[in-house]
């Protein structure tokens, strides 16, 4: 039973595709034209690149209107998201951060390298920027490609308080193209971010308005007869979860942007047919999950989370919470082209447009049906009855139920017997994972004994849908990777929670009950990730880079952020050699608040 009153029908009619106003922003577009390595705005009069090694930012509030009630957004020098800010490869930057606000505030560079001290994470590595104070950070930019920068104060992210980055290398673009673009997504809100975290601390599923019916449950009687249908709701019933809970915060609630610009306000990027164009995708959200395609457009991924990757052609991808992906398309047609970013959970969409000329505008696609989280999502690598994993099911059906496979997860409250003289072998020939005893208590509501491996597997709702779907399994960086040496030590860390009371955690403490993970200064590690929920944790370690790996150990590619699938293991490697305090964490802003997060100290 819902302890707050739903929106009315009237209400969920005009807010659930809300396309926003036209121009309600504070600024409409981030478009970048680059001949010759020249920069320049296609939309004019918009302030969005700020170039050079000396930058002066300011953080205040400034009037927006996304769904045509005026709200106030925190923002970098007037605009949201904040300026580009573009710097070189190998050149010291010095950024002078003013602070506006009436509350400290802060900007963590995300996936750059640089001193602890210039990391931006209050608490950790510094104090924050009063009210009314300057912070001078200054570092040296050793690295090239797309990355973005945001607040590590509260909830100031989820208000407007990020933008993007683009680094030049200091040789010649590997991939040099015609035009060069910023796709910055993310999901803004008109409710006080503070009521909507108190919210789901209440009630989880506050949100979520298209939880299992009636008419879903006659659907399964006809598909999978009686005994099926009613074995798939006992085991819902019984884990107190729901099979529907892709996000925490829909689009009944958001409206999702693209470059500030709500679907309305259809923001266009110009091109000429037959021009290489480089879009630079990045998903800025508090908690939102993009799938994202140009329907008549290949893209061909040439990049990942700043670090180039061998180029792979594909219909569509999924960016998760502060992911970055390059990828460059060739329209040969003098017509426009929908840049189309669904949630993950079909609850709506943000949109722009690449045209010959302003004002054109191309049909934008229906979203995709909302998929059921299925046996893999909760159940990992335990036999389910010829349930495959990787792409074992048509996106649009219901997974069915075989009870058989329950075993292989363990939950409170259920009979879990047949886990008895299972062996300590994965069907895969992986080992079990060990769980720690600070999972077994109140915030941990699910354990995962055998997860899934695979990372060929695009995740749910995009699993066979007739299209070529990014999976990680695809990337391949193509620097190699930072070190030779093999991981000299292994930590393994459990992504725990309690999805009915709003807890998340690390092997089921949250952050205010752990110690700090300590890395011995210069060794190489092992990180082993495994999400005992059936939610996705996008995990970011501050200061070093993510060597992903494949599920035999052997480097794919380089990221700053690893999005682990629900019941998967996950392993990548680390270089610890940036000494320090460093953050470690969730990057779904509700879920590092409410306790997935942890410091990890290298010295």
């Amino acid at each position: 039973m819902k302890l707050f009153p739903p929106p009315s029908a009237a209400d969920l009619s005009r807010r659930r595709f809300v396309q926003g106003v036209a121009l309600g922003g504070a600024v409409a577009g981030l478009g970048l034209l680059r001949p010759s390595k020249v920069w320049a705005l296609t939309s004019p009069g918009q302030p969005t690149v700020l170039s050079g090694t000396d930058f002066h930012l300011e953080v205040a509030e400034t009037p927006v209107n996304y769904t045509g009630a005026p709200r106030m957004a925190i923002t970098v020098n007037g605009s949201l998201p904040g300026p580009i800010l573009r710097w070189k490869e190998g050149t010291t930057v010095t950024l002078r951060v003013t602070n506006r606000l009436h509350s400290q505030t802060s900007i963590h560079w995300h996936g750059i390298l640089l001193p602890f001290q210039m990391d931006g994470v209050p608490g950790i590595a510094f104090d924050g920027i009063a009210p009314g104070e300057t912070f001078v950070y200054r570092f040296e930019v050793r690295q090239s490609g797309t990355y973005w920068y945001h607040s590590h104060s509260r909830f100031q992210e989820q208000t407007g308080l990020f933008g993007p980055l683009v680094i030049e290398p200091a040789g010649p673009e590997r991939y040099p193209t015609d035009r060069d673009y910023v796709v910055m997504l993310n999901d803004w809100t008109d409710e006080d971010p503070e009521h909507i975290f108190a919210k789901l601390k209440k009630q989880s599923d506050y949100f979520n308005f298209t939880q299992p019916t009636v008419p879903d449950f006659f659907r399964d009687v006809r598909e999978k007869g009686l005994s099926q249908a009613l074995a798939k709701r006992k085991m819902w019933n019984q884990m107190r979860m729901n099979p529907t809970d892709l996000s925490d915060v829909g689009g009944y609630t958001y409206t999702y942007l693209m470059n500030g610009a709500a679907p309305a306000g259809n923001w266009t990027g110009i091109f000429k047919p037959g021009e290489k164009i480089r879009l630079r995708f990045i998903n800025g959200s508090a908690s939102t999950l993009f799938d994202v395609r140009i329907p008549g457009l290949k893209m061909t991924v040439i990049s990942a989370d700043g670090q180039d990757v061998a180029p792979v052609s594909v219909d569509e991808f999924r960016i998760s919470v502060a992911e970055t992906y390059d990828v460059i398309v060739e329209p040969q047609d003098a017509r426009a082209y929908t840049l189309f970013a669904q949630a993950i959970d079909r609850t709506g969409y943000a949109r722009g447009t690449l045209a010959p000329r302003e004002g054109m505008e191309a049909e934008v696609p229906a979203m995709d049906p909302r998929v059921w989280l299925s046996m893999q999502d909760m159940m990992g690598a335990m036999p389910m009855g010829g349930m495959g994993q990787g792409g074992g099911h048509t996106a649009g059906a219901t997974p069915g139920m075989d009870m058989s496979g329950m075993q292989g997860m363990n939950m409170p409250g259920m009979d879990m017997g047949g886990m008895q003289g299972m062996g300590n072998l994965t069907p895969g020939g992986q080992p079990m994972v060990r769980h720690a005893r600070t999972e077994y208590g109140p915030g941990v509501d699910m354990h995962v004994d055998m997860p899934r491996t695979n990372l060929d597997d695009p995740g749910i709702g995009l699993r066979n849908n007739g299209r070529r779907v990014l999976t990680y399994a695809d990337l391949r960086s193509l620097d190699g990777p930072i070190d030779p040496r093999e991981p000299q030590r292994e930590i393994e860390l459990h992504l725990t929670g309690n999805m009915e009371r709003f807890m998340w955690s690390f092997d089921g403490q949250k952050f205010s009950e752990a110690k700090p993970v300590h890395f011995n200064f210069g060794e190489r590690l092992r990180i082993v990730l495994v999400n005992d929920t059936m939610m996705n944790h996008p995990i970011h370690l501050h200061g070093m880079f993510s060597e992903l790996e494949d599920p035999n150990g052997q480097f794919l590619a380089r990221k700053h952020t690893i999005n682990v699938q629900p019941a998967q293991r996950i392993t990548y490697r680390v270089n610890a050699d940036n000494p320090g305090r460093w953050a470690y964490h969730c990057h779904l802003l509700y879920h590092m608040e409410a306790g997935m997060f942890r410091e990890v100290v290298v010295s």
